[in-house]
């Protein structure tokens, strides 16, 4: 089989946040993928032989980038594009969909775009006041219903918001990215601590505010558990006030590399996630850390928000809570905590759920039959 070109498309180029999308590239066994995008960003090496933006990091790619964003033109990105012979632009989060629909109309070619989280639940209040980029997709939005060949959510939920806003049902699926669950994978030679671990951004949505009240009340029941937080964010130096008022042990450790992260997860009990839905209508999509830590057989207490109950199974894999409750979490956590055979039983199931339906390997080859399928389609419709 010949393997075909394919475009990676993303405003940034690339966050480092953002290793699912590199991650998920460089899974793709029949089809070779290209990173594109609008401008380069401090964060994630990629191959330059297989990179392209189209700001160039000077007033004129700056002046590119903008004409780009507002009119769809980019006249030596579509040469660049053609010169590779693309057969497919996958588009990663809503807005970025936006911004490649004019390309795929002028090549001609299939577009499908993943939504994520705050793409598929902001308010188009906070769309039109945030950026140029969000104010072209809310432009842009009922042209990109009618055009773009597939629309994916990272979760059910992610699905739902995307149907409920008018997006065609029969182009719209439920499809995770997976995980990798040879590298995150458990040394069972390593005894684990009595320490609940927090990974992620310190923004709203992630609610660790409401983390830090629950362990308040753990410490006050057992004291020596610690609450170490893995990450940086705007809310930081709020959150280190008030654990420096709450708590007895806890811990801010920044951002850190994913070996570092996997390290802490074998040796922690507990992986908190008590995100909620932030006052601009931010929402999770379905956290990696989620899936990454149920691979590393650590249980999961998070929150019933987004797609996480559909990787957390409550009472199996680890518990959850509604939004907001900090007081069940802290009950939640001293419960797990208290009960070493029951935290043995989440750690096995977390796993065996993870491998039977998040696997890396699994989840990319289903993405390259849609990816055939599409192109396939798209030849037999005549519209290439």
């Amino acid at each position: 089989m010949t393997t075909q070109n394919i475009a990676y498309f993303t405003g940034r180029l690339l966050p480092a946040s953002e290793t699912f999308i590199r991650t998920q590239a460089e899974s793709l066994k029949i089809f070779n993928p290209y990173y594109i995008g609008t401008r380069y960003v401090s964060g994630l090496p990629l191959p330059k032989e297989k990179t392209f933006a189209i700001n160039s990091s000077n007033f004129i790619g700056s002046a590119q980038e903008l004409i780009f964003k507002l009119l769809g033109i980019a006249p030596h990105l579509l040469r660049h594009l053609r010169e590779l012979e693309i057969s497919l632009i996958h588009a990663h989060f809503g807005v970025c969909g936006a911004l490649a629909l004019p390309i795929s109309k002028v090549l001609n070619l299939p577009l499908v775009v993943t939504f994520y989280g705050l793409d598929a639940t902001m308010t188009d209040e906070y769309a039109n006041r945030e950026s140029i980029s969000t104010k072209v997709y809310v432009k842009r939005r009922e042209s990109l219903k009618k055009s773009a060949s597939l629309f994916i959510g990272v979760s059910d939920f992610v699905r739902d918001r995307l149907v409920a806003q008018g997006f065609p049902s029969e182009r719209v699926i439920s499809h995770y990215y997976g995980v990798n669950t040879k590298e995150f994978s458990p040394d069972l030679y390593i005894e684990r601590e009595p320490i609940v671990l927090f990974v992620g951004r310190f923004t709203e949505k992630k609610g660790c505010e409401y983390l830090i009240k629950a362990m308040a009340s753990v410490q006050s029941v057992l004291p020596h558990v610690s609450l170490i937080l893995i990450g940086d964010g705007s809310e930081r130096e709020k959150l280190e006030n008030m654990a420096s008022q709450l708590l007895k042990q806890y811990q801010f450790v920044g951002f850190q590399p994913s070996d570092v992260v996997r390290q802490w997860m074998n040796r922690a009990s507990l992986l908190a996630v008590p995100s909620i839905t932030a006052s601009n209508g931010d929402s999770e999509g379905l956290p990696t850390v989620v899936v990454e830590a149920q691979a590393m057989g650590l249980p999961v207490i998070g929150s019933r928000h987004a797609g996480i109950p559909q990787a957390v199974i409550h009472g199996e894999t680890g518990f959850l809570a509604e939004e907001r409750d900090w007081k069940l979490l802290s009950e939640l956590i001293i419960t797990a905590l208290q009960n070493k055979e029951l935290l043995r039983n989440f750690s096995y199931q977390a796993r065996e759920n993870v491998v039977k339906n998040f696997d890396l390997c699994k989840q990319s080859k289903a993405l390259e039959s849609i990816y055939e399928n599409l192109i396939e389609n798209f030849k037999s419709a005549g519209i290439r």
